[in-house]
C-alpha cells in the first residue's frame, strides 16, 4: 500500500488536503478546537521553565543547610555559657566601632591606657599638682614682694618730700597742730641722705622690680642734685636701658632727659671736655624728642635749643623755640607739662625779642597796665616762673639759714629767669 495512504489510517488527523491544512483565517483562531489546543499547550513545561525550577530546588537546599548551621553554633554558644566564662565585649574599647565619633574613641583609648599604666598615670598627677601649687606659691611670692617693694618705695618717696625746720615736732606749742603727713629734717642734706638709703634698700632688697628701678630713677635725681652728675648719669642710663625702661615712655623719657641733665652738669664742671658733653647731652635730649608720648617731643626741643644757645648756635635754636612755643599754643588741654609755655616765650624773648610781643606788665599792687617807673615796673610778680624763682630762694634761704650759712639775699632779678645752667631734675619730674 503506498506510504501516503497509510499516513491518513488515523481517524483523528484530517486528511491531507483537508480544511485544517488550509491557512488559518482570522475567525479560525476562535473556533473550538483551536481553543482547545491552546489550553493543552498551557500545561506543558518549557525547557526555561525547567531550569528555574531546579535553581529554585537548589537554593532551597542550601538555605536550609545554613540555617542548620547556625542554629548548631547558637547552641553550642548557649551550651558554654553555663561551663565557663565567656568573654563579652566592654563596653568601652571593643564595643566602639568605626563609626563612632573621633572624641569618644580617643576618650576610650585614654581610659584604657590609665587602666594599663595606672602607676605612671598617677606619678603625672602628682607631679601637675606639685607644680601647680610650687606656681601658685611663686606668685603669692612674687606679689608679696612687690607690695613690700612698694611700701618701702612709698616711705622713701614721703623722706624726699619732708619738710625743713630746726624745730622738734614735740616743740610746737600749739597742741590742735595737725601731726604732718611727711617728716621733719634739719636740713636739706639730712633729707636727701634718708631718701637715698631708702631707696637703695628698696633696690637691693627687691631687685629687679618695678619698685627698684624707679627708686634708682629717683636716686639718680637726687645724685645730681647732691652734685654727683657721673653716678647720676651712670643710674640714668641703668634705667633707660631696663625692662621697665623699655616698656613705659615716661620712664624712659624722664630716663633720657637726666641723662641730658647729667651731660650738661659735667660740661659746666668739665671744661677740657665741655664740648663733648654738650654734644652728649644734645644726642640725648634729640632721643628724649623721639619718645611716643605726648608733650616729650617739644620737651626734648626746649632743651635742645638751650644746649644749641650754649654752643653759640642761636639761630636754630630761635627756630627750635618757634616751633615749640606753636606747638604749646595751640588751644587743647594735652600739654603734657603745662610750665613748658612759659619758659619757652621767656627764652624766645630773650634771644629774638621781636619773635613774640612784649609781656604784659604789672605795678606793685599787682594791678595791670604799664608803669612808667617804680618798683615793680619790670617785674611780673604774677609770672609762673617769678613765683618759682621766688619759692627756690625761699627754700635755699631757709636750707642755709638752718646749715649757719647767711642766706641769699636781694630779690629775684630784674629781668626775671635765673642764670643759665643745667639744673638737677627732681623725681617729681619738675624741669628747670
Amino acid at each position: 500500500m503506498p506510504d501516503d495512504e497509510q499516513k491518513h489510517d488515523d481517524p483523528t488527523e484530517p486528511p491531507a488536503g483537508s480544511e485544517s491544512d488550509a491557512p488559518a483565517g482570522p475567525g479560525d483562531a476562535f473556533r473550538p478546537e483551536a481553543i482547545a489546543a491552546r489550553v493543552d499547550r498551557l500545561g506543558a513545561e518549557s525547557d526555561l521553565e525547567r531550569v528555574a525550577r531546579d535553581e529554585e530546588a537548589k537554593l532551597y537546599e542550601r538555605k536550609k543547610t545554613a540555617k542548620t548551621g547556625l542554629e548548631s553554633a547558637a547552641s553550642k554558644r548557649l551550651a558554654r555559657i553555663g561551663e565557663g566564662k565567656v568573654k563579652r565585649p566592654s563596653a568601652l574599647g571593643e564595643g566602639i566601632g568605626p563609626e563612632a565619633d573621633p572624641l569618644v574613641r580617643r576618650a576610650v583609648k585614654a581610659g584604657s591606657w590609665v587602666q594599663d599604666h595606672q602607676q605612671t598615670f598617677v606619678a603625672l598627677v602628682v607631679v601637675g599638682l606639685l607644680g601647680f601649687g610650687g606656681f601658685a606659691g611663686y606668685q603669692y611670692w612674687q606679689d608679696k614682694r612687690n607690695g613690700d617693694a612698694s611700701t618701702l618705695l612709698a616711705q622713701a618717696l614721703t623722706d624726699e618730700h619732708g619738710h625743713i625746720s630746726d624745730k622738734a615736732a614735740d616743740e610746737d606749742e600749739d597742741d590742735t597742730h595737725a601731726k604732718p603727713l611727711y617728716p621733719t629734717f634739719k636740713s636739706a642734706a639730712e633729707r636727701r641722705d634718708a631718701a637715698l638709703a631708702k631707696y637703695r634698700d628698696v633696690e637691693s632688697k627687691y631687685a629687679g622690680t618695678g619698685a627698684a628701678i624707679l627708686a634708682r630713677l629717683a636716686e639718680a635725681s637726687l645724685l645730681l642734685d647732691a652734685g654727683d652728675p657721673k653716678a647720676a648719669a651712670a643710674a640714668y642710663r641703668e634705667v633707660s636701658t631696663s625692662a621697665l625702661g623699655r616698656a613705659d615712655a615716661e620712664v624712659r623719657g624722664r630716663a633720657l632727659e637726666g641723662i641730658g641733665f647729667a651731660d650738661e652738669a659735667l660740661a659746666a664742671t668739665d671744661a677740657g671736655d665741655q664740648a663733648r658733653h654738650l654734644d652728649d647731652a644734645l644726642a640725648a635730649y634729640k632721643t628724649l624728642a623721639d619718645v611716643e608720648m605726648t608733650g616729650f617731643k617739644e620737651l626734648g626741643q626746649y632743651h635742645q635749643a638751650r644746649v644749641l644757645q650754649a654752643q653759640g648756635d642761636k639761630a636754630k635754636a630761635i627756630d627750635l623755640l618757634k616751633d615749640v612755643q606753636k606747638r604749646v599754643s595751640e588751644p587743647g588741654d594735652d600739654a603734657h607739662f603745662a610750665y613748658l609755655k612759659f619758659v619757652v616765650e621767656d627764652r624766645l624773648r630773650d634771644l629774638d625779642p621781636t619773635a613774640l610781643p612784649p609781656k604784659a606788665r604789672t605795678d606793685a599792687t599787682g594791678k595791670g597796665g604799664p608803669v612808667a617807673g617804680g618798683p615793680g615796673s619790670h617785674v611780673d610778680m604774677n609770672d609762673p616762673q617769678i613765683k618759682q624763682l621766688l619759692e627756690k630762694l625761699r627754700q635755699k634761704g631757709a636750707a642755709g639759714a638752718a646749715n649757719g650759712a647767711a642766706p641769699p639775699g636781694g630779690a629775684a632779678p630784674a629781668n626775671g629767669p635765673p642764670a643759665e645752667g643745667p639744673s638737677p631734675a627732681p623725681a617729681n619730674g619738675a624741669k628747670p
